[in-house]
């Protein structure tokens, strides 16, 4: 009935589709404990230092949060070696994509991203009425030569997620740089480095030296995988200052909250359980992939939290069927995958659990 208020882009969007509560999943399916290894969250919980700063700052809540997210921003910029004014704050670093399409990009300006990739970038790209180009991953990676080869003078932002989402692989630094370093100067890379905590095997970009240089790079960081506030919704970009100049004009003044800027603060300094954080991740990932194997399952090789798994058959069915047995994984039919599945490292007896429910599931089908 009011298809003709918004833009065609706008009508042809498909909201995300959000997982319905844990606490009604379980009554309506008449199951109590439910595992939920399918959105990547860590597994033990928030920071505790994050839990003890917001309960002090609850009194102060009739306040304004800081719009300039002052005191995070300076502890971001000792532990990274950075200056402030290369720093934006956002509300999860879905926020700063966001952000960088709003600033940078409108027709006939174009977006470049792989496939399959994280989904956000499409759906924002596609509500700004710009073009999006999807280079197809080779053999799971970014097809770094096809990425360059599909900029035209047209192309103003190009999307890399590193490690992917959803398929766990990972470009080390040698593999970047002359990528990086052969792009065109209008083109703005949006470095989406959402899982690089977990990174294990390969040489990391220095982002100093990345926003320091007249490269126009954004890097994105989040406080929602490795120090567990993803309920708060807290991440922060590094670029150039002129770049964050620029996405600050446009950023909401208080875009992150009181309780998310307290919290990443506290995480931040919480070492131990950053440090704890990766060790079971780790440790779970080297637990499941030969448990998953003895299952007759592919296995891919991953430098995130999660393990991207390929099945014989279509995954709606087995997905259904683990959900009925309290086993929540995500099914990745929705990024053209429809014979995978995506799950994260949990505690051990979460992912002692979800190998038991395979092995039901995969024998009854």
């Amino acid at each position: 009935m009011f298809e003709e208020l918004v833009t065609k882009d706008v009508a042809a969007l498909v909201p995300y589709p959000p997982g319905k509560p844990l606490e009604e999943l379980e009554r309506e399916l008449g199951i109590a404990g439910a595992v939920k290894l399918a959105s990547n969250e860590n597994p033990l919980g928030p920071s505790p230092l994050a839990q003890a700063a917001m309960l002090k700052a609850l009194t102060g809540l009739h306040r304004y949060p800081d719009g300039r997210g002052w005191y995070l921003k300076q502890a971001l910029a000792g532990r990274l070696g950075v200056n402030m004014d290369q720093i934006v704050l956002g509300n999860g670093s879905n926020e700063i994509i966001e952000l960088c399409v709003r600033t940078f990009l409108q027709p006939p300006l174009e977006a470049i991203f792989s496939d399959p990739t994280f989904l956000v970038y499409a759906k924002i790209v596609q509500a700004a009425a710009c073009t999006m180009k999807r280079v197809p991953l080779k053999n799971l990676r970014h097809d770094l030569p096809a990425l360059a080869r599909s900029i035209t003078e047209h192309t103003r932002l190009l999307f890399l997620d590193n490690p992917n989402n959803p398929t766990g692989s990972f470009l080390s630094a040698g593999e970047l740089k002359p990528f990086l370093a052969d792009l065109p100067a209008g083109v703005i890379v949006v470095l989406d480095e959402a899982y690089v905590d977990f990174v294990r095997d390969g040489e990391l970009l220095d982002p100093r030296t990345l926003i320091q240089s007249d490269r126009p790079v954004v890097i994105l960081r989040t406080f929602s995988k490795a120090y567990g506030l993803a309920g708060l919704r807290v991440g922060f970009g590094l670029a150039h200052r002129e770049l964050v100049d620029y996405l600050d004009r446009v950023r909401q003044p208080f875009n992150v909250n009181t309780l998310a800027q307290v919290g990443a603060l506290a995480a931040l300094d919480d070492q131990e359980f950053y440090q704890k954080t990766r060790t079971i991740v780790w440790s779970g990932l080297n637990w499941l992939k030969p448990e998953l194997e003895k299952l007759g399952l592919k296995v891919y090789p991953t430098q995130t939290n999660f393990l991207l798994i390929e099945l014989d058959r279509p995954v709606r069915e087995i997905s259904q069927a683990l959900l009925r047995l309290g086993v929540i994984v995500r099914s990745l039919d929705s990024y053209g995958l429809d014979r995978f599945i995506r799950v994260n490292a949990g505690l051990p007896e979460e992912n002692a659990r979800l190998i038991e429910a395979l092995k039901k599931v995969l024998d009854r089908f």
